[in-house]
């Protein structure tokens, strides 16, 4: 699908589940990786993860489409746009979209590819991280001992 495609499903699905027309931007941004897609507050443009799309297919993409075209119109309104207003949990309903995404299962691990396990000499507390630390600097926060560093790849 290519943006001009997903400008025209946009603008359809805005007049057919909110009678109004989407008169901005929607394009895809490759850069997004969390999310489904991002309504943006200055511009009022709505970029999209196309990943989301070529993974979990068309049907997702619509269900994202209208979560952020609810946040467009609101927004437009006045209206409480935020994902903890009551206004935008009734129009979510309303309209019969969802409230989150799918997850993408590749991000998270991508996230949790490598971990860092300290253990102290002396007590043999364990601490878990995911930045490497720099064993000169800190101690054991129990018992002030030397701490070693335990590489493990999950």
């Amino acid at each position: 699908m290519t943006d001009q495609q997903l400008q025209l499903l946009v603008e359809e699905l805005s007049q057919q589940y909110f009678g109004q027309p989407f008169l901005h931007k929607a394009y895809f941004n490759n850069r997004l990786r969390t999310t489904g897609g991002r309504y943006l507050l200055r511009s009022h443009n709505i970029e999209f993860n196309k990943k989301s799309y070529e993974i979990f297919g068309i049907g997702e993409l619509r269900g994202i489409i209208l979560h952020e075209l609810c946040h467009y119109h609101l927004h437009i309104r006045g209206m409480g746009y935020k994902h903890r207003d009551a206004d935008f949990r009734a129009l979510l309903k309303k309209v019969g979209a969802p409230r989150f995404c799918s997850t993408i299962e590749e991000n998270k691990r991508q996230t949790n590819a490598k971990q860092y396990i300290y253990e102290c000499k002396q007590c043999k507390q364990r601490y878990p991280r995911k930045r490497r630390m720099n064993l000169q600097k800190y101690r054991c926060g129990k018992c002030r001992g030397q701490l070693i560093e335990w590489n493990v790849e999950l």
